[in-house]
Parts: C-alpha cells; structure tokens; sequence
C-alpha cells in the first residue's frame, strides 16, 4: 500500500480517475514525515482503511496539502479520519469547493511548521491552475503534479489517445503538457518560478502522473522546461 521512495517519505498509488472528456488519469500520493514525526500529504488519494493504518503507523497526519486545484476529489474524506490535521488551498480550490473548510493558503513562503524540511515555489500565471512545486530536503525530490505527465504508450486509444499524443503527454520522456505550456499567460513569472524550482539541489521527480524520475532531476528539470527556459 505505501512503499518507501527514500528517506522519510513514502508513495501511495489510488484509482484511476475520469476527468473531462473521459480522460482516465492514474493517481499517486507522497507522505513526507517531517521534524516532530508529523505527516504531511501531498496530493491526497482514495482513502481505505488499510491506506489509513499504513499511514497512521508513521506518525501523526498533521497536513493535508492538494497541490493545485485539480485535485481535491478525496479532500473531505481525509478531513473526516484526521481531523486534527491543517488542510491548505491552492489558488482557486477555495472558490471550487466552498464546502471543505481550509486552515491557510498556499504561497511561496511554506509555513513554519514545515520549512525546514521542505521548500516550495508557486506556478503562477496559468490560466488551467496555479500548481505549488513542493522539493523534499532530506530525499532531495522536487514534487510536481500536473505540469509534468507522461504516460505509457496504450494508456489512451483512440481518439483521446490522438490527443494525448499531440498535447505531449506520451513522449519517450515526461514534459510538460502543450495545453499547460499555452496556458501560461506570464511567461516572465513562470519563468522566475522556474528558475528557483532550479536552483534545488534535485535528483528525483515525482509527477502525478507518469513514473519518478530518479536520477539527474535537475538535468530532467531543464529539459522540460527548456521551452521556458
């Protein structure tokens, strides 16, 4: 159910989900135990109760952070089993789900409670979302969700497979997806954005969607970002 990727943080693979249009999309989320055995969660997935032992066995969940506000789907059934731990938004999930309750935003500057063990950069500028990159310190992975994706070739048939193709989304090597790419409307900021997410000592890369990246991250980084760049 959880399997660890590198020091103090773990991955959970939940059910695929349909988005628009009949999009099928893999889910993955990470736990990142921070200073003070306290979890943070990023990107919650479909919550069972075997997830939720296998979670409980390493410390107390403390955070529940959705990194864009795309997803958001599984939000009130971790609040409902945790409620102790703080949940923050992305821009624009508040307006989205006016029905769960947030204790904070997300922004540039982390919060206290885990700087020191993760930092973060905010995406902005994209009219699909506003992403929130987290980097992991201790394992040294930079966390993205929707900005980067690749998928396996068959995932898609037909004529969504068509479209997957021409939106860039199952290249030999992950990238980030055209519709993302012409979606940034502040292609200055963006680039400011990405430019700090660089400056992160990184060796790996998880995405939402599309198996880690595990060896010369920041090498990947640039590449995919290069028509950024």
């Amino acid at each position: 159910m959880l399997t660890q990727f590198g020091p103090e943080i773990w991955l959970a693979e939940g059910p695929t989900v349909t988005a628009a249009a009949g999009f099928h999309y893999p889910t993955l989320m990470a736990v990142i135990r921070l200073s003070g055995n306290q979890l943070f969660i990023w990107s919650p997935v479909a919550l069972t109760a075997e997830l939720q032992a296998a979670v409980s066995a390493l410390g107390e969940v403390a955070y529940l952070v959705p990194p864009n506000s795309l997803h958001h789907l599984f939000l009130g059934d971790w609040q409902g089993a945790f409620p102790q731990a703080k949940t923050y938004a992305p821009q624009g999930l508040r307006e989205k789900r006016p029905d769960i309750p947030f204790d904070g935003d997300l922004a540039d500057i982390g919060q206290s409670a885990w700087n020191t063990d993760m930092k973060q950069v905010v995406m902005g500028g994209n009219r699909i979302t506003t992403e929130v990159v987290f980097f992991h310190l201790a394992s040294r992975t930079v966390l993205f969700c929707d900005l980067i994706q690749q998928f396996k070739p068959g995932w898609f048939s037909g004529w969504r497979g068509v479209v997957a193709r021409l939106d860039l989304m199952t290249g030999a090597e992950a990238s980030v997806p055209r519709k993302f790419r012409i979606a940034f409307t502040d292609r200055r900021a963006a680039r400011g954005s990405i430019e700090k997410i660089l400056a992160w000592p990184a060796d790996n890369v998880l995405m939402a969607h599309g198996d880690p990246i595990t060896r010369d991250g920041q090498a990947f980084l640039r590449r995919a970002f290069r028509w950024l760049l």
